[in-house]
């Protein structure tokens, strides 16, 4: 047909970004400074069981990566840990256990790992979007162990933050980006972390899809394109709650 242009559409591909977790990576700020400090003063800790709390995105499995690296640690997610697992968690004499949220990780199993990380004087550093001694918990003796664990917090990020993790997002995807579209991002884009990561992921798929390059129009194109879903979004749950 005339007027229908013969170059295929590139389709993209959902090909997840490898991110570059490495100590020279991580962005420091005072909002982080506590817990970066922590894991640069490893092995000097004064506790053998420590836990980062931070919201989603604030820098807490990077953080734990390199301490990782460091101890030579197995990292483990906190909801499938069992408890006959635990020994082999701790063979290596450091685990990190990721994600502690309340309701989603076993009782009995959190209470044997912290029992034998002490008796084998074993590092463990956890991560948890809310202080751990604030869980509700059915153990008391494991709510009596959690409140004993140090925490590091780490603040929400700044506007100087979010703009180095806007740029290290699109340089982890290997795309250049100017510092008027980084700016006009911040100033439009839901202000965390987890929404750059968001916005970025939807601008590297519309780049790709389209062949472009990426620019302020196009991020102007994707914040007009997610706010029209978000729209559609609220405006269906309306509909459901009538319909109910």
């Amino acid at each position: 047909m005339a007027g229908r242009d013969p170059r295929p559409r590139q389709l993209p591909l959902d090909l997840p970004a490898r991110p570059a977790l490495h100590r020279e990576d991580f962005l420091a700020a005072p909002g982080n400074a506590a817990a970066l400090a922590l894991i640069d003063a490893f092995p000097d800790w004064s506790a053998r069981v420590v836990c980062l709390v931070g919201p989603e995105g604030a820098g807490k499995s990077h953080l734990a990566a390199i301490f990782a690296e460091r101890a030579g640690a197995r990292t483990l997610a906190a909801r499938d840990l069992q408890r006959e697992d635990v020994p082999a968690a701790l063979a290596a004499g450091a685990l990190v256990l990721e994600d502690l949220e309340p309701g989603d990780f076993s009782e009995a199993a959190l209470f044997h790992l912290l029992n034998l990380a002490r008796e084998q004087q074993a590092w463990l550093l956890m991560t948890a979007r809310t202080p751990p001694a604030q869980f509700v918990l059915a153990t008391a003796d494991l709510a009596s162990r959690l409140r004993a664990v140090p925490v590091f917090e780490i603040a929400p990020a700044d506007d100087a933050l979010l703009a180095a993790v806007l740029v290290k997002l699109f340089a982890d995807r290997q795309l250049a980006v100017d510092e008027a579209t980084v700016q006009y991002l911040l100033l439009r884009m839901q202000r965390t972390v987890a929404g750059a990561k968001r916005i970025v992921e939807a601008i590297d798929a519309a780049a790709l899809a389209a062949r472009r390059p990426v620019t302020r129009a196009l991020a102007a194109q994707v914040l007009r394109e997610e706010a029209a879903l978000r729209e559609e979004a609220g405006g269906a749950g309306e509909a459901d709650d009538e319909d109910e």
